[in-house]
């Protein structure tokens, strides 16, 4: 849920300032008359002050219904929306919620068979976060509280556990509640009893209680704010004056002294311990290495509102985990090749472009930059290739791979022949029996090794092409698989030499994995000659040929290559060299203060204002590209297009002139938060922990289902999913991110995106696109990657989506591209997403608050459509409307905003609202109310005031006469 910030009320006062201030002067000006009159006879006196005050009251009602139908209107039309989720609804996201928890929680070691704990329900549950664990994420990731959320202790009770209360009482003593990780406010302290506070009669008693222990850790984060490298400089208090939770050269992702102590302290004392880790990044888990005694570790993602059962159930045996990870899980995370390249980087040389110091949110910001210099090589990516290439030894850096998870049965998997399709498609099936005891499910992982040349185009040596998902298979079971992908999707971008997707020739090894690292069977397919793919051979999928378009981007890095065993690694993984961004990137920089329109001299000023007989109704179901559009967009008055541009936050707005209604658009990747309403749906797990299940059909279901509750709450449009890259385990918004890996990514979004659909929702895929850190995310954030890397990890996702999952809306990223805002990229929104693609729709930028670099003309001259704000903040409202130019960018952004919502379950017919809002009755109920008040007061109480005084003034000039 979006979190109130006092610039937002500030603000808002601010745009009703004038009204204030004239209602200030009505007030005045009564007041001054009531004064005035003191010296004049009762009655006319009497008459003056009533009149005034009665003049007082009708001025007062007149400017409030002028800020209520102005500068209100918006937010008090989404603050008056309808509609509360149904108990079937709440009863079918329960149920799914519980069920992506039971395939998205990994067990990541089981030594000895230790789990399932079928015998003792009796458990010790170890750690203060035990109390306080992570459901989700923070901002935009919050899980609404109207619901009852399942605690991980009560998940254990659900399932059967006893749990000894001695020890929650203990942490509950020590700390009610979890420090705040906020948008605007973060304390990372991690409230952990030193371990000389465990009494030696507690540990004794725990003893008794049971012979099982379990320990918890858990790590949050949230928008806005990674996670820290250091606990240098920001918030933390040590939980003993004796040593430092955190000393020098230690990170958040590691274990603190506190609960190395603690962990020390269980082992010492228990046998047989399970290790949970609750959170959404990956964590440097070696400690289970150190201890004989650390049986067993899962990963336990955000749960959501209910997904703690499903733990419990894990640990009972009633639930065969399945899971696999959506990310590495390395031992020492500054060895990483983004370690020196991910944070807090700002320029020195770019004083000119300073915001100002009264901005309420970035006051005196300067742009900063980040350099993805590791390129493709990203998570997995980098470990396979490294090891293959000798950089790295991989059981040295690697602890649990990429697609590594265990299960209380055995499968085997036999991998069928090859045959290969006259269109480049490849197919082969996979038969996976279960060779244990147990009914489980397990995972068909494909990866693909190409072919690579020294110093020719980058390339990973393990790259995941498909997967699929088995049913629950009984103990003897086997089912067989269908795989089949396409040649042209193990192409490699060559940025250097072609510009364009190339296919080379050689020999492609196409295995199926256990994980990343551990092939099970291989085959070979063969490219006989290669394959360009450039604008006269565009691939299969591509409106027109992808081509080179971000070379402005790339910057004067060096990027990391594979050539000669990665030999440039130190000089490409290096922290940054220079802070000056060079003088050819910086001529083409543009924020507010610089940004100039552009301005075509043949430009026609488009029709608008016209009284054609359609309405947007007429144009439900019609191609983007229908004549009948253009009739449409003819009636559309310029106050209509600025309106529609300028306050797209949270709804797409309404415009009379074609019958267009409102729709509402709500936040949460893994929930919907009306912020205005206050209504919210049940919160699911994570991002990371449905990308765990490696479960294309559960991710359809979340979809349907966020779909299904949409329509409870009569809301169209969702601010989701997100699919921004794990680059960096520290990066604040993994909870609501996927994975590592950009397939994987794309498949989970493509069947959310889908899922929604079906119920008339559209998805905004978001962030579009290297929006990959929190740090300085507000702060014209550049961004400098080379193109291979930009399309083959970072675009990839969003390219997936649009592609196969038909999105209709997008919401483009706070971040600069190189020297461009990707809000307003053309390159990005036009040449790629629009033209390559074939996208149609809606672009929405992120939270519009200007910070000095956004600005709705700059965008919709490249891409844009409409901004995601729902008040006045001065750059959201295009002003240049007498451009011909100008204009007609606004009909084609107000042609995407139209498209995207004519199509939705907003403009079914049963959805379609008639009449007034909640907030318009109220108002003329009050208007009708106090007119009839003040009519009576007139009549009874004026009226008869003045005759009183006037005979009495009769009276007192007659006894003065005699």
């Amino acid at each position: 849920m979006l979190e109130l910030n006092w610039s937002d009320v500030i603000s808002t006062l601010t745009q009703i300032r004038g009204y204030l201030i004239a209602i200030g002067a009505i007030i005045a000006v009564a007041v001054i008359v009531m004064i005035a009159c003191l010296k004049l006879a009762a009655h006319k006196k009497y008459v003056i002050r009533t009149q005034a005050f009665v003049a007082m009251i009708v001025g007062i009602a007149i400017v409030a219904n002028l800020i209520c139908t102005g500068p209100m209107y918006t937010i008090l039309s989404l603050a008056s929306g309808t509609g509360t989720l149904t108990e079937e609804s709440i009863a079918g996201a329960e149920e799914l919620a519980q069920q992506i928890a039971e395939e998205g929680i990994v067990l990541l070691q089981n030594d000895d068979q230790t789990l399932p704990l079928a015998d003792n329900k009796n458990i010790n549950v170890f750690g203060w976060a035990s109390t306080a664990p992570c459901y989700g994420g923070t901002g935009s990731g919050a899980l609404n509280d109207s619901y009852h959320i399942v605690d991980l202790l009560e998940g254990l009770s659900n399932a059967g556990f006893n749990t000894n209360t001695e020890l929650s009482d203990f942490y509950r003593a020590y700390a009610q509640s979890r420090p705040e990780i906020g948008m605007f406010a973060q304390d990372w302290t991690l409230p952990e009893p030193p371990a000389e506070t465990y009494s030696d009669e507690m540990m004794e008693n725990a003893r008794e209680f049971s012979e099982n222990a379990m320990i918890v850790l858990t790590r949050a984060g949230g928008e806005q704010t990674d996670l820290p490298r250091t606990l240098t400089g920001v918030t933390y208090n040590n939980n003993s004056e004796d040593y430092e939770d955190f000393p020098e050269g230690t990170h958040y992702l590691e274990p603190s002294q506190s609960e190395r102590n603690m962990i020390d302290l269980v082992c010492r004392n228990f046998d047989n311990v399970i290790l949970v880790y609750n959170g959404a990044n990956t964590m440097e888990l070696q400690i289970a290495d150190e201890y004989e005694q650390i049986k067993s570790v899962l990963w336990v993602p955000g749960t959501g509102q209910n997904g703690f059962n499903a733990l419990g159930e894990i640990l009972s045996g009633e639930v065969n985990p399945s899971a696999k990870t959506a990310d590495t899980f390395v031992r020492d995370l500054t060895a990483t090749p983004n370690w020196n390249n991910f944070g807090d980087y700002e320029y020195d040389n770019m004083d000119e472009f300073v915001i100002s110091e009264s901005d309420p949110y970035v006051p005196g910001a300067l742009p900063h930059f980040v350099n993805y210099t590791d390129g493709i090589y990203v998570g997995y990516k980098f470990y396979e290739t490294a090891a293959e290439e000798g950089l790295i030894d991989y059981e040295e850096l690697v602890q649990y791979p990429f697609g590594y998870g265990l299960s209380y049965t055995d499968f085997t998997q036999e991998m069928g022949e090859m045959v290969t399709g006259e269109d480049g498609t490849i197919s082969f099936d996979v038969t996976v029996t279960n060779t244990g005891d147990v009914a489980g499910k397990d995972v068909v992982e494909v990866y693909y090794n190409p072919p690579y040349t020294n110093g020719g185009i980058e390339k990973a040596s393990a790259n995941l092409i498909a997967y699929d998902k088995t049913d629950m298979l009984e103990p003897g079971a086997s089912q067989t698989l269908s795989i089949s992908i396409s040649a042209e999707d193990m192409a490699s971008y060559d940025d250097e030499e072609n510009g364009c997707y190339v296919l080379e020739e050689g020999e492609y090894v196409i295995s199926i994995n256990s994980d990343s690292h551990t092939v099970i069977d291989s085959q070979t397919y063969e490219v006989e000659s290669t394959i360009v793919y450039d604008e006269n051979n565009a691939r299969s999928t591509d409106l027109v040929a992808a081509q080179n378009q971000f070379d402005f981007a790339k910057g004067e890095l060096t990027y990391l290559s594979r050539e000669n065993g990665f030999e440039n690694y130190e000089e490409a993984v290096a922290a940054p060299a220079t802070y000056s961004m060079p003088e050819a990137d910086k001529a083409g920089f543009v924020n507010n203060s610089n940004f100039e329109p552009e301005e075509d001299p043949d430009a026609q000023m488009p029709t608008t204002g016209a009284k054609n007989n359609i309405s947007i109704l007429d144009l439900r179901g019609a191609d983007y590209d229908d004549e009948k559009w253009e009739m449409l967009l003819d009636n559309l008055t310029i106050d209509e297009m600025v309106e529609m541009i300028a306050l797209g936050g949270y709804q797409t707005a309404p415009a009379k002139s074609i019958d267009k209604i409102a729709t509402t658009d709500c936040d949460g990747p893994a929930a919907l938060n009306n912020n205005f309403t206050g209504v919210g749906s049940i919160g699911f797990p994570a991002g990371v922990m449905l990308a765990n299940c490696w479960n294309e059909d559960l991710a359809y279901a979340f979809g349907e289902n966020i779909g299904l509750m949409a329509d409870d709450m009569n809301v169209s449009g969702w601010y989701a999913p997100a699919m921004n890259i794990h680059r960096s385990a520290f990066a604040g918004r993994n909870f609501e991110y996927y994975s590592e890996d950009a397939l994987l990514s794309g498949k989970c979004a493509v069947n959310a995106v889908s899922g929604a659909w079906s119920q008339g929702v559209y998805a905004y895929i978001k962030h579009f696109a290297l929006n990959d850190q929190e740090t300085n995310r507000w702060e014209m954030l550049c961004v400098w990657a080379d193109e291979q890397a930009i399309r083959e990890i970072y675009l990839k996702p969003f390219e997936m989506c649009v592609k196969d999952g038909d999105a209709t809306a997008v919401m483009s990223s706070y971040n600069y591209i190189g020297n461009q805002w990707a809000g307003a990229c053309s390159p990005l929104l036009i040449n790629v997403l629009r033209n390559e693609w074939g996208f149609r729709g809606s672009v929405l930028t992120d939270y519009f608050a200007d910070f000095g670099y956004m600005d709705a003309e700059r965008a919709i001259y490249n891409g844009g459509s409409t901004c995601l704000i729902n008040r006045d903040v001065n750059t959201n409202y295009i002003k240049n409307t007498d451009n011909p130019t100008t204009v007609q960018h606004m009909r084609e952004a107000c042609h995407d905003v139209l498209y995207t919502a004519v199509n939705s379950r907003g403009f079914e017919e049963e959805n379609l609202s008639a009449g007034l809002m909640t907030w318009q009755i109220i108002m003329i109920a009050a208007d009708v109310v106090i007119a009839v008040l003040l009519l009576a007061f007139e009549f009874f109480i004026v009226r008869k005031g003045y005759q009183k005084r006037k005979k009495n003034a009769v009276k007192i000039e007659t006894v003065k006469e005699e």
